[in-house]
C-alpha cells in the first residue's frame, strides 16, 4: 500500500526538504500626533485612577510601551498631564443639558431633579471618576476644589434658588442666598457621591438601583428643605433690618 505523504502534515516538507514561509507579523501602524496623544491621556486616565496621582510616569510609559522623551513631548511635565486628565474626566464630561433641566419650571422640582441627578449619576459614578476625585483630595490636588467650585456656580446655587421659587419665597436679589442653603443642596451630591464611594472604593454593592437611590434622595431633600429653607430664608429677613441701622 503507497502511503499518501501529502495527507500526513508535514510530511510534504520532509519530502522535498523546504518549508513554507512563515506569515509575518503584521506591522504595527505609526500613530499620528493626535492619536498618540489620545492613546497617552485615555491611559493616564486609567492608570492614575488605579494607583492615585503618586504614580511615576515611568510606570505608565511602560504601559504604554512609550520612552519618557515621547511622552514629555506631548505633556512637559507631570502636572500637565494631570490637567489634561481633569479636562478629560470632569470638564469633557460635563453636560450643559444638567443646567437646562433645573431652570426648567414646566416641572415640578422634585421631577428636575430626579431627572437631573439620575443622569449625573451615570457619569459621576463611574470608576475613573470616582477614584480619581478620591485620589485628588487624598493627594491635596486643585481637582477638587476646581470641580466644586464649578458644580457650586452651575448647579448647586441655581437649584437654591429654583427651590425659594418653588415654595413661593423671595429670590435672592432680595434677600441673598445663605450659606445654609447651599449645603442642603451639596448634601444630595454628597449622598450621590456616597454611592460610587460604596462601590468603586468600599467594594460594597448598592442593595437598590441607582434610579431608585436618586428618587429617595430626592424626596427625602424636598421634604427637608420645605421646612428648613423658609426658616432660613425668614432669619435673613428679620436679620435686615438690625444689618441696616
Amino acid at each position: 500500500m503507497k502511503h499518501r505523504s501529502d495527507s500526513i502534515p508535514g510530511a510534504a516538507i520532509a519530502a522535498t526538504g523546504t518549508q513554507a514561509a512563515s506569515p509575518e507579523p503584521p506591522t504595527r501602524r505609526r500613530l499620528s500626533r493626535p492619536e498618540r496623544e489620545r492613546s497617552i491621556v485615555e491611559e493616564a486616565v486609567k492608570f492614575f485612577a488605579e494607583v492615585g496621582f503618586d504614580g511615576d510616569t515611568r510606570e505608565l510609559t511602560r504601559r504604554l510601551n512609550v520612552t519618557q522623551s515621547l511622552l514629555f513631548k506631548y505633556f512637559p511635565n507631570k502636572a500637565s498631564l494631570v490637567e489634561r486628565v481633569y479636562q478629560e474626566v470632569y470638564v469633557g464630561r460635563w453636560n450643559s443639558y444638567w443646567e437646562e433641566i433645573v431652570a426648567d419650571r414646566r416641572t415640578s422640582l422634585q421631577e428636575r431633579l430626579v431627572r437631573l441627578y439620575t443622569d449625573y449619576a451615570q457619569t459621576a459614578l463611574t470608576w475613573d471618576w470616582v477614584r480619581l476625585f478620591m485620589f485628588s483630595g487624598l493627594r491635596g490636588e486643585a481637582i477638587n476644589q476646581r470641580y466644586l467650585g464649578f458644580l457650586r456656580s452651575r448647579i448647586l446655587e441655581p437649584v437654591a434658588i429654583e427651590l425659594r421659587a418653588e415654595l413661593g419665597l423671595p429670590g435672592p436679589d432680595r434677600v441673598p442666598l445663605h450659606i445654609q442653603e447651599i449645603e442642603l443642596v451639596w448634601g444630595i451630591n454628597a449622598r450621590i457621591f456616597y454611592f460610587g464611594q460604596r462601590r468603586w472604593i468600599f467594594n460594597v454593592p448598592l442593595e437598590s438601583s441607582v434610579e431608585e437611590l436618586v428618587q429617595l434622595t430626592i424626596e427625602h431633600f424636598i421634604a427637608g428643605a420645605r421646612v428648613l429653607v423658609p426658616r432660613i430664608v425668614q432669619a435673613q429677613m428679620d436679620a435686615t433690618p438690625a444689618h441696616a441701622t
